[in-house]
């Protein structure tokens, strides 16, 4: 080594260490070597190890024993040294002829402690940071892990929290690792404005994304939190609300978040460029690759001529037709869409044009940052696997199915080439979130077969052991002795096919007041199938005892019934305890619903049948189907129409096959302003008292109108309905005996009502409130004007 560079190398090593040892880090020393020329040594000694061995770091520089070297080859050893992570410092020279190998190990870790923090908890910081126990402390990974604390904080609404990090000194080589946390106030939102905006109000706006203004129940729901991320996410949903409802040339100019620090409040302002309305012009499909049938495509098109213009089913169309394509023979073809705006007509012509892609192959794919879910759970819900053509349709598809498995907070695909010019890696990138929750919850409901006041605890775990499995295990109970428990699991992917299956246990236990006690017990063992995107069936095999016991207030001094109190009906039923009911059940259905959650626009049908009579007490066919039809009738305004049919039959293949306990009975679903199995076919008991049996035939409608509530914040999720049911429940299966009443009421009169309705989707599940006058009704029915209880939308 020359003079000078002896001197420049002396030079660099004081000055690095110098401003090293200034900023409180670990100095790294230069690397000198004796001599400038090819070197041999006879033997490398290795220095300064204690857990380390030896021989790994001798395989790891590269420089073998008689073999001559360089200073390049010194400098190549020296980094893949630090690139173990194991080192604070390393140092290689010659002393005659040995290698020495100078090394400074970085300690361990022996714990990461986290102080000062209430809003996260221990578990949820340590999977945020890198310094691990029994893993080398490494002082940049320090700076990272205070960084990856604030943004954890950031994401909660906490932006000014502060984190300082410090080591203790343990001795022996071992620290623990301290992060001190000031968890600072919450942020919150004061507004929430759109600039630009015309064919849709601010309101409406505001419910389509997920940033919410701040409100009273914030602390709950935690809408309220500013995050960049989330906000470009609801610009996102913001191009695809316009996109789907004409609007081609919409953007999102701007969108900014201003902290008045005084009040920690943010007031965010999204200003945009809605554009011109569109709708679809001429539609045509052409092709390029030889053997298409262009003609057999059209099918497939999900876009029609004068139809709205909507992004969502040019991407449903593009999709079906690559599919069809694929399948037929030619997995390398790509259908591109290509639009051409009529800017006077306010029209948009769309071509189909399917050409020879490049031919590509999926060489593999890699999957990174999951450390929960394991490999297979992502790699199934992709349509292509190693070896197959690459197509970016499918990759796409396979983005939604991930982000729907509500596993990752983010979910990136990109590709890396292969090893081969036809060939692509797959690089999966996801951010996993927490999948478990445990809930307690209360509630009261003023029907079904257990009104009243009720408390519920559950655990569930929607990603079981990184398996994707579904798991609930509850626990609840009630006024009049009511008790439930329930335990739930399902695969979704049973034997490796995209078909559910899973099983359901539970016990639950009530009292109908001054009436009889029922216990119920029993299973389901349950398999589903996606036929089409919208489109379903289920099978399912039912298994459920029953025990009804007789309270004393119907019941004489002998243990006889006491049929002024009680009607016949009911007592034969009760006697007929305990009763096991085997069955084997099916659905269909078909739901195109745009947000299950929010439902603006779609259909959701099932049909269903049960046949009970495989094995068991229980003999009988019981079928039913309902439909409902979501309309927006005013956008701007955000009004949204229902309209919805349903009906039930059961029939009985013995004379016992079926019981009153079996037969359809009315309820807020079925028609409102009438108490729970308040009407249809009834036996009174000596005294006169109604008893009612249910019925064996229901037919019911309803027609509702949504709106937004005046005043209320949005994000409160508080709307308002008015609406209008009829609805008919007859028939009876009962023939009373000698001497006992009759039953009345078993006629097909019809029954109306009206009413109000105040929706809630709050913290605790939806929640409906109803008010409804009844304006056709019979004598003997039982109204009830007020109801409350979880709303059931489908």
């Amino acid at each position: 080594m020359t003079a000078s560079s002896k001197f420049f190398g002396a030079a660099s090593a004081i000055a690095m260490s110098v401003a090293l040892a200034a900023s409180g880090t670990v100095a790294v020393s230069l690397v000198t070597v004796g001599a400038a020329e090819a070197a041999v040594v006879s033997r490398i000694e290795v220095r300064g190890n204690k857990r380390v061995d030896a021989t790994t770091i001798r395989d790891n520089i590269g420089i073998q024993p008689g073999k001559s070297f360089s200073n390049a080859d010194i400098d190549e050893a020296v980094k893949r040294l630090f690139a173990m992570g194991l080192f604070s410092d390393v140092q290689i020279n010659q002393s005659g002829s040995t290698l020495v190998v100078q090394v400074s190990e970085y300690s361990v870790v022996n714990q990461v402690l986290f102080q000062g923090n209430k809003k996260i908890k221990d578990p949820d910081l340590a999977r945020a940071v890198q310094l691990k126990p029994r893993e080398p402390f490494d002082p940049v990974k320090l700076e990272s892990d205070k960084q990856a604390i604030q943004e954890a904080y950031r994401r909660i609404g906490r932006s000014d929290a502060v984190v300082n990090a410090r080591t203790i000194d343990l001795g022996e080589g071992r620290v623990n690792v301290v992060f001190e946390i000031n968890e600072g106030g919450r942020t919150k939102i004061s507004s929430i404005n759109f600039v630009g905006n015309q064919a849709f109000g601010d309101r409406r706006l505001r419910d389509v994304i997920s940033t919410k203004r701040t409100n009273p129940l914030s602390w709950l729901t935690r809408g309220d939190i500013y995050d960049e991320d989330k906000l470009r996410a609801d610009e996102e949903a913001l191009r695809r609300f316009y996109y789907n409802r004409g609007y081609a040339d919409f953007q999102v100019v701007s969108s900014n978040a201003v902290l008045d620090e005084a009040t920690n409040e943010y007031t965010i302002t999204i200003t945009i460029d809605e554009g011109q309305k569109y709708t679809f012009g001429d539609i045509q499909i052409e092709s390029t690759v030889p053997g298409i049938d262009t003609q057999s495509l059209r099918s497939e098109l999900k876009t029609q001529p004068g139809a709205v213009y909507s992004a969502k089913n040019i991407e449903t169309s593009v999709i079906d037709i690559t599919e069809k394509v694929a399948a037929a023979g030619y997995p390398f073809a790509k259908v591109e869409p290509r639009g051409d705006r009529d800017f006077q007509n306010h029209t948009i012509s769309v071509v189909y044009s399917i050409e020879e892609g490049v031919r590509a192959y999926v060489e593999r794919i890699e999957i990174r940052g999951n450390e929960k879910t394991r490999d297979y759970v992502i790699r199934r819900e992709f349509d292509v696997s190693e070896g197959d053509a690459f197509n970016q349709v499918m990759i796409q598809r396979a983005k939604r199915r991930l982000d729907a498995l509500d596993f990752f907070q983010t979910v990136n695909i990109s590709t890396v080439p292969g090893s081969q010019p036809d060939q692509v890696i797959l690089v999966v990138d996801v951010v996993e979130k927490p999948t478990g929750e445990f809930s307690i919850g209360g509630g009261y409901s003023t029907g079904g077969e257990t009104p009243g006041a009720t408390v519920e605890a559950s655990i569930t775990e929607r990603n079981f052991l990184g398996r994707g499995q579904y798991v609930r295990i509850g626990a609840g109970g009630g006024q009049d002795d009511s008790r439930n428990y329930s335990f739930s699991f399902t695969e979704p992917y049973f034997l490796g096919q995209r078909i559910s299956a899973g099983f359901d246990i539970f016990r639950k236990t009530y009292s109908l007041k001054d009436r009889y006690d029922v216990e119920q017990t029993g299973g389901t063992i349950r398999f589903g199938l996606p036929i089409t995107d919208n489109f379903s069936a289920g099978i399912a095999y039912n298994y459920v005892q029953e025990k009804y016991e007789l309270d004393d207030y119907v019941l004489n001094d002998d243990g006889t019934p006491n049929y002024d109190r009680v009607a016949p009906a009911i007592v034969e039923a009760a006697n007929e305890s305990p009763w096991i009911k085997s069955s084997i059940s099916y659905s269909l259905t078909y739901n195109s619903i745009d947000d299950v959650k929010n439902p603006h626009d779609g259909i959701f049908a099932r049909f269903a049948q049960e046949y009970a009579g495989v094995g068991g007490d229980a003999n009988y066919l019981k079928s039913t189907f309902k439909a409902s039809y979501y309309k927006t009738l005013s956008e701007e305004a955000d009004i949204v129409g229902l309209l919805g049919v349903g009906g039930g039959y059961i029939h009985a293949f013995e004379d016992d096959g079926a019981r009153i306990f079996d037969m359809f009975k009315n309820n807020s679903d079925m028609i409102r302003g009438f108490k729970y199995n308040g009407i249809g076919a009834f036996q009174r008991s000596n005294n006169g008292e109604r008893y009612y049996l249910g019925g064996t035939t229901y037919l019911n409608a309803t027609a509702e109108v949504q709106f937004p509530m005046p005043v209320v914040p949005e994000s409160l999720g508080i709307r308002g309905a008015v609406f209008a049911d009829a609805a008919t429940l007859y028939g009876t299966e009962y023939d009373p005996g000698p001497g006992e009443n009759p039953v009345e009421g078993d006629g097909s009169a019809l029954r109306a009502s009206a009413g109000v309705s105040l929706m809630w989707a709050s913290p605790f599940g939806p929640l409906r409130f109803d008010y409804a006058w009844p304006i056709k009704k019979e004598d003997t029915d039982k109204v009830q004007n007020f109801n409350f209880g979880i709303s059931s939308k489908f």
